[in-house]
């Protein structure tokens, strides 16, 4: 009988991760915790309160006032995740350049990572999950069953990422988009709190030349051997 486990799937931002693990879930018929919507809640939080978030007491006092949950949509295909914010939708809001520009800088406060990961450990209790971000492998779930980083080319996630937005009726340049990509991956992999870095028994998977299905598949096929060898 197969086992339960955690998949844990890590990467830059930018190619498909975040939609990759909403359809392995899907396929597999698990939980899916969407981690960089809830730093992106955060930090969407933070901007409406006008925080300066250099003030390390202000922002424990707000992360007390936040409260992260999601809703799943059923319709044709996946299920569509909507992020919540104290009870407001605000997954339109969250996917913004102007949340893209902010939000590595607030992640990168460990006070925030810490509420943020005791959220995340306690939503995966009984496993049976899937979760995408940049330290899900190495410091969530450093003991998750599977552990997936993808990469892919600069530019080539950039577009995904344009459309994407456009998808969400946002229109952004692709170079705006370029330069966030690249600021945000020189950030997040030289922070100090829990940087991005592919863990040891991670199975790397290249998205540049792959289509969506097929990253999909793979995931979902390396699940289900981790669900038999666990």
């Amino acid at each position: 009988m197969p086992k339960d486990i955690i998949i844990a799937i890590d990467g830059h931002s930018g190619f498909g991760k975040s939609s990759t693990a909403k359809s392995v879930a899907h396929a597999l018929n698990y939980t899916y915790i969407d981690s960089g919507a809830m730093y992106r809640a955060v930090t969407l939080y933070l901007i409406r309160q006008q925080l300066d978030v250099s003030d390390i007491e202000a922002v424990k006092a707000a992360l007390d006032q936040i409260t992260i949950s999601f809703t799943i949509k059923d319709g044709v295909g996946p299920p569509l995740y909507e992020t919540y914010v104290n009870g407001e939708n605000v997954e339109r809001e969250i996917r913004g350049m102007a949340i893209s520009d902010k939000v590595s800088e607030v992640s990168a406060i460990p006070q925030v990572r810490k509420a943020m990961v005791s959220q995340q450990r306690n939503m995966s209790a009984n496993k049976r999950v899937v979760m995408d971000g940049r330290d899900i492998g190495t410091n969530v779930f450093p003991n998750a069953e599977l552990k997936v980083f993808m990469t892919a080319d600069l530019h080539e996630r950039a577009y995904r990422r344009q459309k994407e937005l456009k998808e969400r009726g946002v229109s952004t340049a692709l170079s705006d988009i370029v330069e966030n990509l690249a600021e945000r991956d020189q950030f997040d992999s030289t922070r100090r709190e829990n940087p991005l870095v592919k863990a040891e028994d991670a199975v790397e998977i290249d998205t540049t030349n792959l289509k969506f299905n097929e990253q999909v598949a793979q995931v979902v096929a390396l699940a289900q051997k981790a669900m038999q060898t666990s």
